[in-house]
């Protein structure tokens, strides 16, 4: 048995006070904070290289590969929502699904994925919460409030519960499959001899760290689609 021991990378580095209030720069905001970063940087790089682009040529590499980005998004976007909503949340979804799959695989490169803390996962999917509500008055109108009577007044209850359910299986969803890919990839690091770990992991990470970490980007994001589009009620 390894005599290693088994760190889950949860750490306090700071505690701030700001007048009665305090609370700790932890793991999880260093991470984030290094995620961000990341994105930000890979924007600006983004931005020059699409500003010294020649329209008059087709792309190639960095290029093509945005283009290809772009267009997959606003495909999934269009394809879920519909003309009317899309261009109104393209911006927001491939804002959303970029930081999530970000912070899904960050793992891969030494950090704690943010996305393993709750407190990440739980204000992105209150963002989704209100503007499910929000879009339901602004379509529908009083028709969201009589839609929590449907299909009879007995219903209204559950209904209720069913709108509040939203975030908090959103959020769990998306924090518990990223925490637990953590805490197993952790346990296999910590755990197994330190020769082993140059061969196993490999399958470890790549199903727990990319495919898992890829499908749960994209199932938050398809969800925040479906939600939001739902709310609405538009036909098309």
């Amino acid at each position: 048995m390894s005599d290693n021991k088994v760190d889950f990378y949860i750490h306090g580095y700071k505690e701030v006070h700001i007048g009665d209030f305090s609370f700790w720069i932890t793991t999880s905001h260093v991470c984030l904070a290094i995620v961000m970063v990341v994105l930000i940087a890979f924007a600006i790089v983004a931005n020059r290289a699409i500003k010294k682009a020649d329209y008059r040529k087709a792309p190639t590499g960095f290029l093509n590969v945005l283009e290809l980005l772009v267009e997959m998004l606003d495909k999934m976007v269009l394809d879920n929502m519909g003309k009317t909503l899309a261009p109104k949340f393209r911006n927001y979804l491939g804002s959303v699904f970029l930081l999530i799959i970000t912070c899904n695989l960050s793992g891969l490169f030494g950090l704690r994925p943010p996305t393993a803390d709750f407190g990440v996962t739980l204000p992105l999917a209150l963002i989704t919460f209100f503007m499910i509500q929000y879009q339901g008055f602004k379509w529908q109108g009083m028709g969201k409030i009589k839609g929590l009577f449907e299909p009879i007044f007995v219903f209204l209850p559950v209904n209720i519960i069913s709108e509040f359910a939203t975030p908090i299986s959103m959020s769990l969803r998306l924090f518990a499959n990223i925490l637990s890919g953590t805490m197993m990839t952790t346990l296999i690091y910590g755990l197994l001899p330190k020769v082993a770990t140059l061969v196993w992991p490999a399958a470890l990470h790549a199903y727990l760290d990319v495919f898992s970490g890829c499908l749960q980007a994209y199932v938050f994001t398809m969800l925040t689609m479906v939600f939001i589009a739902n709310a609405a009620g538009l036909d098309e």
